[in-house]
């Protein structure tokens, strides 16, 4: 069976999360892999008022929750604080569904303790409030998206296609998450660390934007890059450069190159039979010994088991 996705939404309603996950989960033709279904509820069905000046119309209700696999909460502008939907999805959390929150949706998995003691993406707006109303959780307005497992949570409204991505690359790997995005041409895959809402420069010109550089390095992962190749392509400094990329991304240009190799990395374990030092140089790591530290690093286990894991 297909894996539930159910997006619970409510009125006033802000589209473009919704449409995110719809276009994430969905149906992407014949040639990628269609392993979840997508649906809509609401706690009282029929028209909810969107943002846009239309209604939508929502057939379910909140019994759809009862067979939900992941629970999506999103396009609330105003505070979710139903009695009747928090014991919905109260409930579907404790029998073993995913709960995913972005912007005004995690006032939901905060206000059932889903999220005490733990790490929470929130919409700048809403990060002084939220925190006063729930002291037990660390709410962090940087990060694009916080994804514990059981519950994940994303800030800005459009950080729901990066945190759903990242959904789809935790449950069936970083190829397929890689093949759907680019259907809607998505940008290089953003870790949920990264900036959610660049800060402006202190001092200087502000930066274009990093985009046509990322894809330029993107393009060449199997190339051994400095940071100093990076700073001649864009006309910079080695220093100007790595402040351009704290302020934008959140993090140095090393650290984003290497993400962005250990990400190829798992895409060719996970789609090739290729050795595993040829996929090492293919991303620009020189040897099976380097990608297996770099690969354990990141996420605990060897390039080996990982592709084992796929099959």
């Amino acid at each position: 069976m297909r894996h539930r996705v159910v997006a619970l939404v409510g009125s006033p309603l802000e589209l473009y999360p919704v449409t995110c996950a719809s276009a994430v989960f969905g149906w992407h033709g014949t040639e990628i892999p269609h392993h979840y279904g997508f649906r809509m509820c609401a706690e009282h069905p029929g028209p909810i008022r969107t943002t846009l000046g239309v209604d939508l119309v929502v057939e379910r209700g909140l019994a759809e929750l009862a067979e939900a696999d992941t629970v999506l909460i999103a396009g609330w502008c105003s505070r979710p604080d139903s009695p009747a939907v928090l014991e919905a999805v109260g409930a579907a959390h404790a029998r073993g569904a995913r709960i995913v929150a972005v912007c005004e949706g995690v006032w939901i998995p905060a206000a059932l303790g889903l999220l005490d003691g733990r790490g929470s993406a929130s919409h700048w707006d809403l990060v002084d409030e939220l925190s006063a109303a729930h002291p037990r959780v660390r709410f962090d307005a940087k990060v694009l998206y916080v994804d514990h497992g059981d519950v994940a949570t994303a800030g800005a409204s459009a950080t729901a296609l990066d945190l759903c991505l990242n959904l789809v690359r935790s449950d069936h790997g970083a190829a397929l998450a890689a093949r759907i995005g680019r259907q809607f041409a998505a940008a290089p895959l953003r870790e949920g660390g990264q900036r959610q809402f660049p800060e402006l420069p202190t001092r200087g010109p502000v930066p274009d934007s990093l985009a046509p550089l990322l894809e330029w390095m993107t393009a060449r992962l199997d190339r051994p890059l400095t940071v100093e190749d990076i700073a001649a392509r864009s006309g910079v400094s080695p220093r100007t450069l790595s402040r351009h990329f704290t302020e934008q991304l959140g993090v140095s240009p090393g650290r984003w190159l290497l993400e962005r190799r250990i990400a190829t990395a798992r895409a060719l374990l996970e789609e090739t039979d290729l050795p595993i030092e040829t996929v090492a140089q293919r991303v620009g790591l020189s040897s099976a010994v380097n990608l297996r530290r770099r690969f354990h690093n990141a996420l605990r286990t060897t390039p080996s088991a990982y592709r084992r894991s796929f099959r």
